[in-house]
């Protein structure tokens, strides 16, 4: 049986699961969020405790136990606390603002690049900070990932677009004509 699929997940306060025609749907003080159940899974809430079921012992449906109990329990925590990445901005001269909801960067292009975010992510600057912010892990993930693109860090003078748990390998470059 699946490690992380067996696992019971705890409903935090103030948070509702209702599961109904092959859906979950868990709504909570941060938002709603729901996710469509497979087939071959089961979800039942008994007091304040989610457990994930298997109607099979296949193969699919193996795999599928542990991912369905992963994505309610990540539901479950973005409507109760909600989920956030930290991008660093470095170079010289570089900065990010935000213009309305849009985020404006000036990276070292000829012109500012401007990032339109999904509906349900919030964006904030602070200096060389951007934080990424929602409900639904997988956006925030997404997201934060499409803003790094626009600009990975260099390895060698480590300018770019990186996250603040990132650890950049710098290499030292040529050692060359003197």
């Amino acid at each position: 049986m699946s490690r992380i699929g067996k696992k019971p997940i705890s409903i935090a306060n103030g948070v509702k699961v209702k599961v109904e025609d092959g859906k979950v749907e868990v709504s909570g003080p941060l938002g709603v969020l729901s996710q469509p159940l497979h087939q071959k899974i089961g979800v039942e809430i008994i007091d304040s405790v989610i457990t994930v079921h298997r109607f099979a012992e296949d193969k699919l449906s193996r795999c599928l136990h542990g991912l369905f109990r992963s994505l309610i329990n990540n539901m479950v925590i973005g409507v109760s606390q909600g989920y956030e990445k930290v991008l660093i901005l470095t170079g010289v001269g570089w900065r990010a603002q935000i213009k309305g909801k849009d985020l404006e960067l000036n990276v070292g292009y000829s012109h500012p690049v401007i990032f339109s975010p999904k509906e349900g992510i919030v964006i904030s600057c602070e200096k060389d900070r951007i934080k990424i912010a929602g409900i639904d892990k997988q956006l925030v993930g997404e997201t934060s990932a499409q803003i790094r693109e626009i600009r990975k860090v260099e390895p060698y003078k480590g300018k770019g677009l990186r996250y603040a748990d990132e650890y950049v390998r710098r290499k030292v470059g040529k050692a060359g004509a003197k």
